[in-house]
């Protein structure tokens, strides 16, 4: 059986000789490029193939997280983008995953969660964590909202009611508390969110906000 493929991508050499070797001594998982910056990564993807898990830090000198991450979406969608990083900002999470990510984590994330979270990107084809939903939910505190266009997904327009429910979504209040907002029962609230989980191929509620950013239903200053 093929092990599945990563790169390490972070400018402190013992940080990343570190991580690749804990990442060695998990069964199903194998380190073929180390590299300083996405500058340095970009030339080993041509000498050694593409990984199908780039785990990836923010802050480097030469070509960042941010436009590393932004490269991989354009040239190599496929590839699964998990940060590595010190900072817990809301603007950096919001900023990587709009850039690509799928996943984010601190640098002092325990053995157990590093693999969980490799396990989940290659399962689920995301992991995020309590710090991102929270993160995500918080900053919601102030949103100003513009009018919302159609799913760039799967070009289906969003109902009016939908696109309600979806921007209650985006707040910290509970499903019961939007169909108190909404003035209907939490049955039908329920249904709402199942019909846009499949509409919108998404499958939790940070997804939903996800969506909702993308397509600017919702807009972060």
């Amino acid at each position: 059986m093929s092990k599945i493929k990563l790169a390490v991508v972070d400018d402190h050499k013992l940080f990343r000789d570190g991580l690749a070797e804990l990442i060695s001594g998990f069964t199903e998982y194998e380190v073929i490029i180390e590299a300083d910056n996405g500058r340095d990564l970009i030339k080993q993807l041509t000498e050694k193939g593409i990984p199908e898990i780039v785990l990836l830090d923010i802050n480097m000198k030469e070509m960042d997280g941010f436009e590393t991450a932004e490269w991989l979406k354009e040239n190599h969608p496929d590839v699964k983008i998990l940060i590595l990083s010190m900072y817990e900002n809301e603007n950096a999470i919001i900023r990587m995953i709009k850039a690509g990510a799928r996943g984010y984590v601190l640098k002092d994330i325990r053995k157990k969660e590093l693999e969980q979270a490799l396990s989940s990107l290659v399962s689920k084809g995301h992991y995020y964590t309590d710090l991102v939903t929270g993160r995500l939910i918080h900053v919601f505190n102030n949103i100003d909202e513009k009018k919302p266009g159609q799913s760039s997904k799967d070009n289906t327009s969003l109902s009016p009611k939908e696109i309600e429910f979806l921007k209650l979504a985006c707040t910290e209040i509970t499903y019961k508390e939007i169909a108190d907002k909404m003035h209907l029962s939490t049955h039908t609230i329920d249904g709402y969110r199942d019909s846009l989980f499949e509409k919108l191929d998404v499958k939790s509620r940070v997804g939903l906000v996800l969506f909702a950013i993308k397509n600017k239903i919702v807009h972060i200053e």
